[in-house]
C-alpha cells in the first residue's frame, strides 16, 4: 500500500505596505525595481497580500492591477515616475495659482466666503486623469480570482465617522475587521477610493464616498501596518519614504524666526506620514521579542502571532534631495510655495512631498534601488528567494 502524501508545507503569505509621501514615493519604485531583478523573467508578484495609502496607494494599485507580471508592473511604475510633471499631478498654471491665492486669503479675511470657500489649495484634476488611464481594478479582481493575488486594500479617513478606513478586495474568506477608530469594509474599489487615500488634506481636495468625505489615508492610522496583516499576511515588506536617522539639534543662534506656514506644513506632512509607521514597526517587534519568550504551547492559546517584518528606508535625506531640484518647480507652484514659506530654511520639507518632477523622482529611484541592493540578502530572505549576488547598476 502506498504511503499517504505528507501534507504541504505551509507557504509563508508575504505582504507588501507602502506608505504615504507624496512625491517621495518614487522611493518605493526604485526598491521595487531590484526586487523585480531578482525574480525569474515573467514571474507573478511575489506579495499576496499587497497595501497602501496616500501616494503608496497609488503604486499599490498599479502593482495589484499587474500581479501576473510582477516586472511588467514595476515597469509601468517606472514610465509613470519617470515621466512625471506637476502638471500632471495638480493645476500649474498661473490662473490657477492666483485663483487659490486669492480665494485662500479672502477666505480667511472673512471667515469663510459661501460656495467659494476653496477645499483645498492645489486642483488634483489632473491626477484623476492620469490615474485613470493607468489603473486598472477589473485587472485586481481578476488576479484575485485566479488566486495571484490573495488581498489587494488601500486606506482612506473619514472626516464625518473620525474612523480609519480600510477598503479591501480579496480572497472569499476574509472578514471585515472593527477596531478603535479603524474598520475593514471588503469593496469594489474605484477610482474615487484611490483619489480619497491621496487627498492629503488641505492640499488636495477630499473626496465623497457614500455618506462620508474621505481624505489622505495616513490620517487617523495609527497602525498601519494592520491591514496586510488583518488580511492574512505571515511576512511583511515595509517600503518607507523617510531617512530614519534624527536630526541633529539646532546649534544655538541669537534670532529664533517663528516657524513658517511652510514649516509648519511640512511638519505636520512628517508626523502624518512618518510616525505612527515607525512606532507600529517597534511595537511589532517588541511583540516579536516578547512571544519568543513564551513556549510554543502557551503561544497557541495567545491571539497573538510573530510577523517577520523587513523595512527598507532611505539612506538618504530626502528633504536635501529636494532642495537641489526646487528649480524644477513650475514658476506658479513656486511662487505659490513661496508664499507659505515653504521654499526657505525649516519650511523646505513641503517640497519633498509636491515636486512631483522628473529629476527629484529619478533621484529617488535611484536611491531605491541602491538601498534595496544594499539590503538584497535580508529582503531575499524574507521572499523565499536564492540570494543573488550584487548588480548594481552604473
Amino acid at each position: 500500500m502506498n504511503a499517504p502524501h505528507a501534507a504541504a508545507p505551509h507557504r509563508p503569505r508575504v505582504g507588501l505596505l507602502l506608505t504615504g509621501g507624496g512625491a517621495r514615493a518614487a522611493y518605493q519604485v526604485g526598491v521595487l525595481q531590484a526586487i523585480a531583478e531578482w525574480l525569474p523573467p515573467g514571474a507573478p508578484t511575489p506579495f499576496a497580500v499587497i497595501s497602501g495609502s496616500s501616494a503608496g496607494a497609488i503604486n499599490a494599485a498599479l502593482l495589484a492591477s499587474h500581479a501576473g507580471a510582477f516586472a511588467a508592473g514595476v515597469d509601468a511604475l517606472s514610465r509613470l515616475w519617470g515621466r512625471l510633471a506637476c502638471s500632471d499631478v495638480f493645476r500649474t498654471d498661473w490662473r490657477a495659482a492666483l485663483v487659490s491665492g486669492l480665494l485662500w486669503t479672502g477666505s480667511l479675511a472673512a471667515g469663510g466666503l459661501g460656495r467659494l470657500t476653496p477645499r483645498s489649495l492645489l486642483d488634483s484634476r489632473p491626477l484623476r486623469a492620469l490615474l485613470g488611464r493607468h489603473i486598472d481594478f477589473a485587472a485586481v479582481r481578476t488576479a484575485i480570482e485566479d488566486g495571484m493575488l490573495h488581498a489587494f486594500s488601500l486606506s482612506a479617513a473619514g472626516y464625518n465617522s473620525g474612523q480609519s478606513i480600510t477598503f479591501f478586495m480579496g480572497h472569499a474568506g476574509l472578514r471585515p475587521w472593527q477596531r478603535t477608530r479603524r474598520i475593514g469594509m471588503p469593496r469594489p474599489l474605484t477610482l474615487d477610493h484611490l483619489m480619497a487615500s491621496c487627498a492629503i488634506p488641505f492640499v488636495f481636495p477630499a473626496v465623497r464616498i457614500g455618506y462620508d468625505w474621505y481624505g489622505d489615508g495616513s490620517m487617523r492610522q495609527i497602525a498601519p501596518l494592520s491591514a496586510p496583516l488583518h488580511l492574512g499576511a505571515d511576512r511583511l515588506l515595509v517600503i518607507g519614504v523617510r531617512e530614519e536617522t534624527p536630526d541633529e539639534p539646532d546649534r544655538p543662534i541669537l534670532r529664533l524666526e517663528y516657524p513658517s506656514p511652510g514649516q509648519i506644513a511640512g511638519y505636520i506632512l512628517d508626523t502624518l506620514f512618518m510616525d505612527a509607521l515607525s512606532a507600529d514597526i517597534e511595537r511589532a517587534r517588541r511583540i516579536n521579542r516578547t512571544l519568543a519568550l513564551i513556549p510554543p504551547e502557551r503561544r497557541a492559546q495567545l491571539a497573538l502571532r510573530p510577523i517577520e517584518i523587513a523595512t527598507v528606508f532611505p539612506s538618504r535625506d530626502v528633504r536635501l534631495i529636494a532642495a537641489h531640484h526646487e528649480a524644477h518647480f513650475p514658476r506658479s507652484v513656486r511662487y505659490l510655495l513661496h508664499s507659505l514659506g515653504a521654499t526657505r530654511g525649516r519650511g523646505r520639507p513641503l517640497i519633498s512631498y509636491l515636486l512631483f518632477e522628473g529629476g527629484f523622482c529619478g533621484e529617488l529611484i535611484a536611491l531605491g534601488y541602491r538601498d534595496a541592493q544594499d539590503a538584497r540578502e535580508r529582503l531575499c530572505t524574507l521572499l523565499g528567494l536564492a540570494h543573488p549576488a550584487a548588480t548594481l547598476r552604473p
